[in-house]
């Protein structure tokens, strides 16, 4: 397998614990809806409010409910959709060989379509924010504004680190051997020693439904499909980066390099204070405000 600019899975994995342990996770507020998009593949998806669409993209191992507490503020001036990307809950779609944040990024512009959405305010979380980026690229056409939320952006140019590169190994040899959870919890332990036992187990379930995207991912030789720099400098999207105070130097200067490239004109950055990767789950009035004033007009 080519462990392809495997990056820093510490950063994700603080953002899952904070999505497993968020009190609404795994709440059923909204009717779940289903739609095909016509290439065997089908997303549960909620929607709610009316007027301009608005998608919010999870993260790794997150689904539609990770956003359920920001459908309603949001509702009540856009048209709000939360939907699970292709391997996540409750979705049942067949595993396919090379997924990528390009193929999730196409499943997105399917989904855009097929509810005839048009142009879209895209926010995305994490892998979320990287599959929202290449949607921004593959087709900018369905695409209003972008928000980015420290998205694991991988240059053409990056280098891979030998202790992520064993993360990932680590947890493809647990799925090879069976071991689901085993391979959620190299994931998770790679942020501190032993955190994945300090998730109460009644919390996991909500972790392990979504570890059939996990196994895609890490399964993949595409995992994180280089970034073309000069591709993004041609990004014509009004685009909102977020970032924590507290995040990791590589999520930092990842989100710097994007503000670098992005046309000074059409792009924001906000820093989230007091919040690191999961600052949507520990600031998320903050970050809903930055989303709404960033959005006013547009």
């Amino acid at each position: 397998m080519q462990i392809l600019q495997f990056y820093r899975w510490s950063a994700v994995s603080v953002a899952v614990l904070l999505t497993a342990l968020s009190p609404r996770a795994g709440e059923n507020a909204a009717e779940l809806r289903k739609v095909a998009l016509g290439t065997g593949v089908e997303l549960n998806y909620t929607e709610s409010g009316r007027g301009v669409p608005l998608i919010f993209v999870h993260g790794t191992l997150g689904d539609y409910s990770t956003w359920e507490s920001q459908m309603g503020p949001f509702s009540g001036s856009y048209r709000a959709i939360s939907y699970s990307r292709r391997y996540n809950y409750p979705n049942s779609n067949k595993m396919q060989p090379r997924h990528s944040a390009i193929v999730e990024a196409e499943d997105l512009a399917a989904f855009i379509k097929k509810l005839d959405l048009g142009r879209v305010h895209v926010i995305g979380h994490s892998y979320g924010g990287y599959t929202a980026l290449f949607l921004s690229i593959k087709h900018p056409e369905l695409v209003r504004t972008l928000t980015l939320s420290e998205p694991p952006v991988v240059f053409a140019d990056d280098s891979v680190e030998q202790t992520k590169q064993r993360v990932l190994k680590q947890a493809r040899a647990a799925f090879e051997n069976g071991d689901t959870e085993g391979a959620v919890r190299a994931i998770i332990d790679s942020t501190r020693e032993g955190a994945y036992a300090k998730i109460p187990e009644a919390f996991r379930p909500l972790l392990l439904r979504n570890a059939e995207e996990l196994r895609a991912l890490v399964m993949s030789d595409d995992m994180y499909p280089p970034l073309d720099r000069a591709i993004v400098r041609k990004i014509a999207a009004p685009t909102l980066l977020l970032s924590g105070e507290k995040s990791t130097p590589s999520l930092k200067s990842a989100s710097t390099e994007l503000e670098q490239l992005l046309p000074e004109k059409l792009r924001k950055h906000v820093v989230i204070a007091g919040a690191d990767h999961g600052m949507w789950f520990q600031q998320p009035g903050v970050c809903r405000k930055a989303v709404l004033e960033f959005l006013d007009g547009k």
